[in-house]
């Protein structure tokens, strides 16, 4: 445990050097929330990755997944890696960042309401990012909660505040810049412990070839067939996990802040192998608990799914070794943090303090509420991690449904199709919405998965109908959109 205490306690003290070398780079807003649109491929990758994969993953995700669908869980990977990091990159990568620079826009919101002409639709977008990625902040707290306190035996508060405090500090001090830097320290992190996580329980499993055989054995004797999940609900997981980033604003800043196109080819491969290997390491991980484990940990007589993987690399792995999965996933959850965080508070700060209360307001007074805003978010988050409202795969999927719900759509329209109107991106982001919440309720939190690739594909249907019984968009606005592209 010493050990794990030094190796963290310097993995503390670089990010929060990397926040106040960050905090003198930080001059303007657009710096603070780009960097400047100066971010080369490599580093751009490594933040696009590493915000992708989080405790969500690795905690939640992989120990419950892996224990209700076993080996099938491979599919997941392969959806996140394919869809979700290459073809995110090479569908939406060029366009949004021309059309972020045609139309002069640094977020979602700004990018909906300037492509679209909607005076509202920047208030709309900013109250549902600041509102529905609350959860999902929760969620990545919750895991590192419960990851530290296995590790440490200190008690779930008290793994949460420290969490906190040291997010809290790099982020509200230097912005993107500081991000995009430890985004990359921490990716190489997540890649070497990853590999050395699955080598050790491949190893201790007697080789690839019987690990897989005592996975698929173990989970014909834990999950029999009438006990397991329905192959729709693990279809679902793959839509909601692979396809829900093109819609999440915190993904698509990423492209918004590349220093130029040429950026993201190179980008776009990096970043399917990195999440290839992380996302096997996470859920392969989880399949090994049919081999290590008799049984699900309880709590109070339940089962106890977000400590499943705590509880494997705790009691199987050595503690040079579980000391650097710590910061695989401390690492995987503070930039996935640091992205939510800036995003929220940028909804808040840009979108709605600066586009509708006050349009005169200095860019030293803008960043001073962002930074702000970034630290109140935090302290919410923690609330609702420390009240432990839902296990982390339900708080994951109604953050996602409702988020993805309400911008995929719209925001791919926005990109590719000239003919998309005000009011058919209107309809469909309020549609996708309700539609998330209304089936998040009625399916219920099992199903949320399925709820939440529902809200994401209709609003498809939607805009068209709409937009095609409406006035098309100005002819001058569509060129300036589209110029270059």
């Amino acid at each position: 445990m010493t050990f794990s205490i030094v190796l963290l306690s310097i993995f503390f003290a670089v990010m929060i050097g990397i926040g106040v070398w960050g905090m003198k780079k930080t001059v303007s807003l657009n710096d603070f929330f780009l960097g400047g649109r100066s971010i080369g491929p490599w580093v751009s990758a490594l933040a696009y990755g590493t915000t992708y994969f989080s405790a969500v993953a690795f905690i939640g995700f992989a120990g419950k997944l892996g224990w209700v669908f076993g080996l099938h869980t491979m599919w997941i990977v392969a959806g996140n890696a394919l869809f979700g990091a290459f073809a995110a990159w090479m569908v939406l990568g060029r366009r949004t960042r021309i059309m972020t620079q045609n139309l002069d826009v640094m977020t979602m919101p700004e990018f909906l309401q300037e492509r679209y002409q909607g005076k509202y639709t920047k208030m709309f977008s900013a109250v549902v990012i600041f509102v529905f990625l609350l959860p999902y902040s929760a969620s990545v707290f919750k895991g590192l909660g419960h990851l530290f306190e296995a590790n440490f035996h200190i008690s779930y508060d008290v793994a949460l505040l420290i969490m906190i405090g040291i997010t809290g500090i790099y982020l509200v001090l230097g912005g993107y810049f500081a991000i995009t830097l430890i985004d990359f320290i921490q990716g190489l992190i997540m890649i070497i412990g990853s590999l050395a996580m699955v080598s050790v329980f491949v190893s201790k499993g007697g080789g690839i070839t019987e690990i897989i055989g005592n996975i698929t054995e173990g989970y014909n004797q834990h999950m029999p067939a009438d006990k397991r999940p329905p192959m729709l609900l693990l279809a679902g997981l793959v839509f909601m996990t692979s396809f829900g980033t093109w819609g999440l604003p915190q993904m698509v800043q990423k492209f918004y802040a590349v220093k130029n196109e040429k950026v993201i080819p190179k980008a776009a491969v990096a970043t399917f192998f990195f999440a290839l290997v992380i996302g096997f390491a996470a859920y392969f991980t989880g399949t090994t608990s049919h081999v290590f484990m008799d049984k699900l940990p309880l709590v109070n007589g339940t089962p106890a799914f977000d400590r499943i993987v705590p509880q494997l690399l705790t009691g199987y792995l050595p503690q040079g070794l579980m000391a650097l999965i710590l910061l695989l996933v401390l690492s995987a959850s503070m930039s996935t943090l640091s992205s939510l965080v800036l995003v929220s508070s940028s909804s808040i700060a840009v979108d709605l303090y600066k586009g509708h209360v006050n349009t005169e307001v200095s860019t030293e007074n803008s960043v001073a509420m962002m930074r702000f805003l970034s630290a109140l978010f935090i302290i919410i988050s923690f609330f609702i991690a420390r009240y432990e409202f839902a296990i982390i795969i339900t708080l994951m999927s109604l953050s996602w449904g409702a988020v993805a719900g309400t911008f995929m759509a719209a925001y791919l329209y926005g990109l590719y199709w000239k003919r998309a109107t005000l009011t058919g991106a209107a309809c469909g982001m309020v549609t996708g919405l309700v539609t998330s919440i209304t089936l998040f309720y009625v399916l219920g939190p099992a199903n949320s998965p399925i709820a939440s690739s529902i809200a994401m594909i209709i609003p498809f249907f939607i805009i068209p109908a709409v937009s095609f019984f409406t006035n098309p968009p100005e002819k001058e606005l569509i060129d300036q959109a589209f110029k270059g592209i």
